[in-house]
């Protein structure tokens, strides 16, 4: 790949004043960068005259597919818009238009520009683990990055999926789950054997050549053998019988019995078809919903839908293109990719995914057979999936429409943000913001604030001042939301009372913010839900009807706050429970932390430690002990 030297990152930064669209000024913009460009594969990239990225996107030829934006008069019209704002065109080259469509998916993903189709949800997938580098292999829950030695089957789409897979398979293969540390301190069976879900490999209640013969099988059935696994239990099964071996045969049964479970969840098993990444669109204008079914192994491993963020000029099958080009951007595609459209460059879109397999990827539109049918189904999902999206997108612009006519605002609000704050006692304190939108909970814009004590901006804050509380948080929001040119929200709903509202209006007002929308909901009497009393400036404060679905809705949002405040709260409590004194100490990092606990069993016993028993401790040089002797003395 040859990057140009007008390939930095485009400074988003500046604060000048953005121009009104000119197409002249645009097509002049595109002729003189046009004419500079090179003749080979590469990537570019539409810039507006704030150094904002409008469109990203690959080409065989670049300066002959960037001179056709020169003549847009039948182009679409989202495509003239954007003519309209670009002021330059940079550009990488590539060496191939395959190295180009994985530059270009990669970009997309993380520049977001405006005029591209954009995957929205992006959360990584789970996995189901088997181990090597232990002498007792271990059965876990994986997400993230494969980095650890062992063998990984999936994506599973839903995380309860993958539960109630290693559910039934802890039954039927009797796998360890415990982490390598219980696993060494072990002297006798844990639960885990006691209820029949692991053969206690730490005690050796099963020798090593058996418990291999376990993860052989477990490695098998996942990888799409289980009717193999099944009649060769289902054989021992008989033979233990035939010996009268009643309790050996009993266990096989709750064996065969497990396997049945997990299949029965893997409602479609679809012989010979191996592992296989089936996709479906179904479009309605602007709004589109693309199912995504996972098959390993010819089993069933769940489905996901997505609704990616483009314009009513897409096509159907550009909108699949480009969403599986992204979708593959951080994931091993698997041998075969089954779209229910034909592609433009399908096979353009086979090799960038054989490259990111490094193996053979086929990418088919099947037209009969099972494979066919599998298509069709997922159609049909995504197409439910779309009507109940918009079904519930309409209910919520006419709750947001509802909010409006409540709270006197000029226009439905497009974001909401609700602000509560968690602590006990002053202690562990954490400010939390969630976000609502036109499509429900935006949970990428959820935030949270860690509250710093003491001197904070212009002001002095005491321990569990709840204003003071409210008031750094709005600060520190709003402050960089002014500092970096960010929109504000519509509308500010704050869990409280007059006091919280008073302590909202002192930042605004000292920041310049004056025409923002802020609400307050306090607790009615006895904290009973449906008496809750709002709070406006310049407004007397105002109880809504009960059992009206606006006040269910503001319910919800306070609660939705509320909760994130509170699981904040708890996980920044939990994590400073564990935190250790030696924690503290400069230059003891987790090695030598854990041989310092090895020797003297506690941290209150390394502190009252003297110098020349430290300097015993294995690892820690006289200088190092010196230190953590003059840290606690």
């Amino acid at each position: 790949m040859v990057m140009t030297p007008a390939d930095a990152e485009p400074d988003t930064t500046a604060a000048a004043p953005k121009r009104r669209p000119d197409l002249a000024a645009g097509i002049a913009a595109v002729r003189a960068s046009a004419r500079t460009l090179p003749g080979s594969p590469g990537v570019y990239r539409m810039i507006d005259d704030r150094g904002t990225v409008l469109y990203v996107g690959k080409a065989r030829n670049l300066r002959r597919r960037v001179s056709q934006y020169a003549n847009p008069s039948r182009m679409p019209t989202r495509i003239v818009r954007m003519i309209a704002e670009t002021s330059t065109i940079e550009i990488v080259i590539t060496h191939t238009e395959v190295e180009a469509l994985l530059l270009e998916s990669n970009l997309i993903k993380r520049l977001k520009p405006r005029y591209n189709i954009l995957l929205r949800d992006d959360k990584s997938f789970p996995y189901i683990l088997i181990t090597t580098d232990h002498e007792a292999p271990r059965l876990l829950k994986h997400r993230g990055a494969q980095s650890r030695k062992g063998y990984y089957f999936g994506p599973f789409a839903t995380v309860g999926a993958v539960n109630r897979t290693l559910s039934a398979m802890q039954r039927a293969f009797l796998l360890r789950n415990c982490s390598d540390s219980v696993y060494r301190n072990r002297s006798r069976p844990c639960l885990q054997y006691q209820i029949k879900r692991c053969a206690a490999p730490c005690v050796n209640y099963i020798d090593p050549v058996g418990y291999a013969a376990l993860v052989k099988e477990a490695r098998a059935f996942l990888s799409g053998r289980s009717r193999q696994i099944r009649e060769e239990m289902a054989e021992r099964m008989h033979e233990a019988s035939d010996r009268l071996d009643f309790e050996t045969a009993a266990a096989y049964r709750d064996r065969i019995r497990a396997l049945a479970a997990v299949q029965a969840h893997q409602d479609i098993n679809v012989d010979g078809l191996g592992d296989a990444d089936v996709f479906a669109v179904h479009a309605e204008g602007p709004a589109s919903c693309i199912q995504v079914f996972f098959f390993r192994g010819g089993g069933n491993y769940g489905n996901r839908a997505y609704f990616p963020g483009h314009d009513a000029s897409w096509a159907p099958e550009e909108i699949l293109s480009a969403f599986i080009a992204q979708f593959y951007d951080n994931r091993r595609p698997p041998r075969q990719v089954l779209v229910s459209h034909s592609l433009p460059e399908q096979q353009l879109l086979a090799e960038a995914l054989s490259v990111r397999a490094a193996a053979r990827v086929t990418v088919t539109a099947p037209v009969r057979g099972r494979k066919r049918n599998l298509v069709t189904q997922a159609a049909v999902n995504a197409r439910d999936a779309l009507a109940r999206r918009q079904a519930q997108s309409a209910s919520h612009r006419r709750l947001l429409g509802d909010v409006s006519e409540t709270f006197g605002l000029d226009e439905p609000p497009r974001r909401i943000e609700v602000y509560d704050n968690s602590h006990l006692q002053g202690a562990d304190a954490v400010g939390a913001m969630i976000v609502f939108g036109s499509d429900g909970f935006e949970k990428a814009a959820y935030r949270k604030f860690t509250i710093r004590d003491g001197a904070t901006g212009s002001e002095q804050m005491s321990r569990g001042d709840d204003y003071a509380m409210m008031r750094q948080v709005l600060r520190r929001r709003f402050a960089r939301a002014l500092r970096e040119d960010a929109g504000l929200p519509d509308l500010v709903l704050i869990d409280g009372g007059p006091g919280q509202l008073g302590a909202a209006w002192e930042v605004l007002d000292d920041l310049g913010i004056t025409d923002l929308a802020v609400v307050a909901i306090s607790k009615g009497p006895d904290r009973n839900a449906g008496r809750e009393r709002f709070h406006q400036r310049g407004r007397p404060s105002f109880l809504l009807p009960e059992r009206t679905p606006v006040l269910y809705f503001l319910q919800r949002l306070r609660d939705e706050a509320h909760r994130f405040a509170i699981e904040t709260h708890r996980a920044r409590r939990h994590k400073a429970s564990r935190r250790s004194a030696l924690d503290e100490v400069p230059g003891i990092g987790a090695k030598r932390k854990r041989a310092l606990l090895n020797h003297f069993g506690s941290a209150r016993e390394v502190a009252r430690a003297g110098l020349a028993d430290l300097e015993t401790v294995q690892g820690i040089s006289s200088t190092t002990a010196r230190r953590i002797y003059e840290h606690f003395h």
